[in-house]
């Protein structure tokens, strides 16, 4: 097997998770730092309650919704034989997840700006738990995928650096 072929996916799945982290906390930041200095002031439009509600039920809804879809896209996995088929199926699931994941953060970030309410707090932790919790690693993969040891070890090289 080509080792780099498995590189390429394992790496291409790892900067997109980075990124997508990098680009959400100092927007969070910002704004949670925005909301509790309460000196600062955006004049910011007051925006209908109902639209809260919107959005920290489409906040809640998500962060369910990514671990359902993610389950259920990981079970095509274990209709194939080939270690990187297996992989790519794994990678374009973990990509949607942590897609979804981001557009959370971002929900929590506009209703954290207009509402201040906590519930986006924690809200934004779920997704934060989640974007840690479920980053690819060569022994998750391994279990989630339950691979034998030598596909184990070949995810395992491609995870290394170069």
């Amino acid at each position: 097997m080509e080792i780099q072929e498995f590189r390429k996916v394992y790496k291409n799945l790892d900067q997109l998770i980075l990124i997508l982290l990098v680009l959400v906390l100092p927007i969070f930041g910002m704004i949670y730092l925005y909301q509790s200095s309460g000196k600062l002031t955006w004049d910011l439009p007051e925006l209908p309650q109902l639209v809260g509600q919107i959005l920290s039920g489409a906040g809640i809804g998500l962060l369910v919704a990514q671990y359902l879809l993610f389950r259920k896209k990981v079970k095509a996995v274990f209709l194939t034989e080939d270690l990187l088929a297996k992989l790519k199926i794994y990678a374009n699931a973990t990509r949607e997840r942590y897609m979804i994941l981001f557009v959370v953060a971002l929900i929590c970030s506009v209703g954290l700006l207009f509402f201040g309410s906590a519930i986006y707090n924690f809200i934004f932790a779920g997704a934060l738990f989640f974007f840690s919790v479920a980053k690819p690693t060569p022994d998750r993969i391994k279990s989630l995928l339950k691979l034998s040891q030598e596909d184990a070890e070949v995810i395992r090289l491609a995870s290394r650096p170069d």
